[in-house]
């Protein structure tokens, strides 16, 4: 048969592509049907988990992650199966988890040309062990003395842990291997089109959880990213750069790494300097965020950062004060609250650059200030301020009582649970504010006025106002407290006897047994 040129060529074509995309489309499922007999009559099959390989919408690593975790789940699985003693199911699952194995070894194989000995070592222990545990199940499923099965579930089950040994560890090398290849195009290449997709490769890897991050570190990813940090031809990669050092700063082995390469001296810099754009300094402050983070048990080598301290503190109030957006008001009075609990000095910078009346006056305005999230920034600030005695005269200035007032009232929009937790913590930070405030008769008087009691009050006789939060109660009960000592006449008598005369710990008794009444 003679085809004219053109068709030719496009048969040709197609045959060559189908070709190519055979290697990387291995379908499981098929494979199960040929090798796995009988096929399983069980109710079950709707939860199995399938994978197809499209290199061309999905990167190697993604697509790696993916057969990997699919792997894990199907290796839980068959544990579980084993211990019922389905033992036709458990035969099934170990096929299916063979051939992802496989496919997964030969897809990696093929997209990459650089692997180790070791790694090759690996895959050959996995894939003979995967074969040996196919064989064991499938001598399981024709045979029914149970005696035999008895004796052979201990064997499986020493060869399924040798198995995810094996599983873990060539994944381990294998990440390991593309950290290794992404920041050794960051450190050789001197063009942003080169670099730019190995960094966004990076943070995809650093969205994958603790371990990666770790990984990352350990390979030198944190010197390789403050040293793009340090090149002006790079500038338009800050953000993106910036953002992946955040992740990856996470975990202690990021933060060693940016101590040892100077990196809060570098992010000072950054800060302080006004020729970069906001989205730089927004990331950088995300960094300063990051590290300082009140919830890491790691920071206290973190000796360069009260050297640059009044820099940064400096500029990120500018950042609070110039936001154009949100999300960077967030990022930055994230930032700013990290670092009050980190040291007391930043409350004294902070009132020295009048950031009170800053804060405050943001607050206003729903354009940069327009989540709980950011309003339990600036509480949090207020209130680590308010244990200095001049802070209360800036917080009347700036009508900050009633910002307080108008924060005992926070409720969540959405129902989302970190929403509603923020508002928690927005209502529990806010009482606290008053109460460490209430010390002086000026703010105490302010807040009366102002009818904060009543409010307080029913904080802590309504859980729903609350969200059922004792943590807020027990900030509430404070304040009352203080407030009452100014002022015993602007509560009730029953409120007097139940909530201020008894000892805290049974007015919060009390409170907490409280029924609500909905007459």
């Amino acid at each position: 048969l003679s085809l004219p040129f053109s068709m030719h060529l496009i048969q040709m074509d197609s045959v060559q592509r189908w070709m190519e995309d055979l290697k990387l489309m291995t379908d499981c499922e098929c494979m199960c049907i040929l090798q796995s007999k009988p096929i399983s009559i069980e109710k079950d099959e709707e939860n199995e988990l399938h994978l197809t390989s499209q290199y061309s919408t999905c990167d190697n690593l993604q697509l790696l992650l993916k057969r990997a975790w699919i792997i894990s789940t199907e290796l839980t699985r068959i544990a579980q199966k084993l211990e019922k003693n389905r033992w036709q199911r458990v035969h099934s699952m170990t096929v299916r988890v063979n051939c992802h194995v496989r496919s997964m070894i030969n897809e990696y194989s093929s997209l990459t040309r650089n692997s180790s000995e070791e790694m090759h070592q690996y895959e050959k222990l996995l894939i003979d062990k995967c074969s040996e545990f196919t064989a064991f199940t499938e001598r399981c499923i024709q045979t029914e003395d149970e005696h035999i099965l008895k004796s052979m579930k201990s064997c499986i089950n020493e060869t399924l842990t040798t198995i995810a040994q094996y599983f873990g560890q060539l994944i381990e090398l294998v990440l390991t291997h593309e950290a290794q290849n992404l920041l050794r195009q960051i450190e050789l290449s001197d063009s942003v089109y080169i670099t730019e997709p190995a960094i966004s490769s990076l943070f995809s890897l650093t969205q994958e959880g603790a371990h990666l991050c770790r990984i990352i570190a350990k390979e030198g990813g944190v010197v390789a990213l403050f040293k793009i940090c340090r090149q002006d031809c790079f500038r338009c990669l800050y953000p993106q750069t910036l953002r992946t050092l955040a992740s990856i700063c996470c975990v202690e082995e990021g933060m060693h790494q940016l101590e040892k390469v100077d990196g809060i001296l570098c992010l000072a810099d950054i800060l302080t300097d006004n020729t970069h754009s906001e989205a730089t300094h927004a990331e950088a402050a995300a960094v300063i965020a990051q590290i300082t983070s009140p919830h890491l048990t790691f920071t206290q080598h973190l000796s360069s950062f009260l050297e640059n301290m009044e820099e940064i503190v400096t500029a990120l109030v500018k950042l609070c004060q110039d936001a154009s957006s949100g999300e960077v008001f967030l990022l930055a009075s994230a930032a700013l609250a990290n670092i009050t609990f980190f040291d007391t000095m930043a409350c004294e910078i902070l009132l020295q650059l009048n950031a009170t009346k800053i804060l405050l006056s943001a607050c206003s305005d729903r354009h940069v200030v327009d989540t709980p999230y950011s309003r339990d920034q600036v509480v949090t600030i207020l209130a680590n301020m308010s244990v200095l005695d001049q802070s209360a005269s800036e917080i009347i200035r700036g009508n900050g009582v009633q910002l307080l007032l108008e924060m005992l009232f926070e409720r969540s929009s959405s129902g989302n649970s970190a929403e509603v937790a923020a508002c928690e913590r927005v209502q529990q930070k806010s009482a606290v504010t008053l109460a460490r405030l209430s010390r002086d008769p000026e703010v105490a008087d302010e807040a009366i006025k102002l009818s904060c009691i009543p409010r307080l009050i029913k904080l802590c006789r309504s859980p729903t106002e609350r969200n059922n939060s004792d943590s807020v109660l027990v900030a509430c009960l404070v304040a009352l407290r203080r407030l009452a000592v100014m002022s015993p006449d602007a509560l009730e008598e029953s409120d007097f006897q139940q909530l201020v005369k008894p000892r805290l710990v049974d007015s919060f008794l009390l409170c907490t047994n409280m029924e609500e009444s909905f007459v």
